[in-house]
């Protein structure tokens, strides 16, 4: 959870906002309390997006439909307010990480996990359906993991079943390489849609990637409307993941043959003649637990490494060497850089300021963690420094070549070298936010 902004509200409706969970295309979620002292998420449209009359039409309607939908594996719709200048929706609070953070952290599942994960997803998509909704957007980032089960989030462009036509024309709802072939060739959208979705989620937790590979959303687009999973790392036990993948929906199975099917506990007719234990752990990684208190594994668990913090390496020795690089001479015998700026240094003092500055910015933002969101600009300008102080190296590499030749280069310029590789090394290694 990240703090608030000054741009952020600290009240929607009757709820006090706390934190900011996350952001997305729709609008920004924040942690709200109720009077009472529940936690809930609290989804606010973006501004653009409340000021178009179609949108909101649809967004109340969804909502209508939303609170409809009731499950072990939902988040359920507590509150919303379509009609308010900001529209608004809150869900009850799931204490747990998407998916797509989990994978990220801890690599892929087990089998049993795998499954267990498919068990409650379909349950989740059962209740959705008896709403007479479709999902449409199934995703990691979408299945929260609580401590007793994943939960299925974000209704906010799932659409009733019967009011598809809300859609504008040519649009296509839903996440790269999570997208079922017929919404991305324009065909009638039914639950076996949200069965798609379902096989390229438990394809992704088990390996750590799609069934499609990765690249542009045109290429994994074009490879989902016309070419085959690529479901050959898959582990055995995990088959029923092709059978969702098929490109006809009448040819998937149905989400009551995914229960049965993936189901922990086997569905007898008739009173129970023994108890069934459970037959895969849950939750799978120590970063299900809910963050304000942390549950401890239980000892049947699978051991998993834990989390590795960002590379900081390349940064603290580009900061030290960028320092030496202005304080040590560059040539035997010559003046120090920081120190003969007016003679013709200053362009390598300031460039390498220009780094330090870059370098410290990657390591405070590494140490928010790997959900605060990251904004893209820290490593644009970061790229900048290396570019510019690559440049420079090359330059006076070149007149110290040329003058002196390379036995007279003093300790400045063997620095400045390391510097420029270390801060090229930092652009590839510089922190990125998970949080969905």
């Amino acid at each position: 959870m990240d703090e608030l902004q000054t741009t952020d509200p600290r009240q929607v409706g009757r709820y006090r906002i706390t934190g900011l969970l996350g952001a997305g295309g729709m609008g920004r979620v924040y942690l709200g309390q109720s009077p009472s002292g529940r936690s809930v998420a609290v989804k606010v449209v973006r501004p653009e997006l409340a000021q178009d009359p179609e949108f909101r039409r649809r967004f109340a309607r969804e909502v209508a439909s939303a609170r409809r939908v009731n499950g072990f594996f939902t988040a359920a719709v507590v509150d919303a307010d379509p009609e308010s200048a900001t529209p608004w929706l809150a869900t009850a609070y799931v204490p747990g990480p998407p998916l797509d953070q989990a994978i990220a952290t801890h690599g892929p599942w087990p089998v049993a996990s795998v499954r267990a994960l498919g068990a409650g997803l379909a349950e989740a998509l059962e209740a959705i359906h008896a709403a007479e909704l479709v999902h449409r957007d199934l995703k990691p980032s979408n299945v929260l993991l609580a401590p007793d089960g994943p939960r299925v989030v974000d209704f906010g462009i799932s659409v009733a079943a019967e009011a598809t036509a809300l859609t504008r024309t040519g649009m296509i709802v839903g996440t790269p390489g999570f997208m079922a072939p017929e919404q991305l060739l324009g065909r009638p959208v039914t639950p076996a849609t949200d069965v798609f979705a379902l096989g390229a989620v438990l394809a992704y937790a088990a390996t750590g990637a799609g069934p499609f590979g990765t690249g542009s959303a045109q290429a994994l687009n074009f490879r989902i409307a016309y070419e085959e999973p690529d479901l050959s790392v898959l582990p055995q036990g995990l088959e029923i993941i092709g059978r969702c993948l098929a490109k006809d929906p009448e040819r998937r199975p149905s989400v009551a043959a995914l229960i049965e099917e993936l189901a922990l506990v086997p569905v007898e007719s008739g009173p129970p003649t023994e108890v069934v234990p459970p037959t895969a752990v849950w939750p799978p990684t120590p970063a299900a637990a809910p963050a304000a208190a942390p549950a401890p594994m239980a000892s049947s668990a699978p051991t998993v490494p834990t989390e590795r913090p960002r590379p900081a390496f390349p940064f603290w020795v580009a900061i030290t060497t960028l320092a030496l690089a202005m304080v040590l001479p560059p040539v035997a015998g010559s003046s120090v850089a920081i120190t003969s700026m007016a003679r013709g240094s200053w362009p390598v003092v300031v460039a390498a300021a220009f780094g330090v500055a870059t370098c410290a910015a990657a390591l405070s933002l590494a140490r928010r963690g790997r959900t605060a969101p990251v904004p893209r600009w820290p490593r644009y300008v970061h790229g900048l420094a290396a570019v510019v102080n690559t440049g420079l190296v090359l330059f006076y590499l070149d007149r110290i070549l040329r003058w002196r030749g390379f036995g007279e280069m003093g300790g400045g310029a063997y620095s400045y070298i390391v510097a420029s590789v270390m801060l090229v090394w930092g652009l590839v290694r510089f922190p990125r936010s998970t949080a969905r």
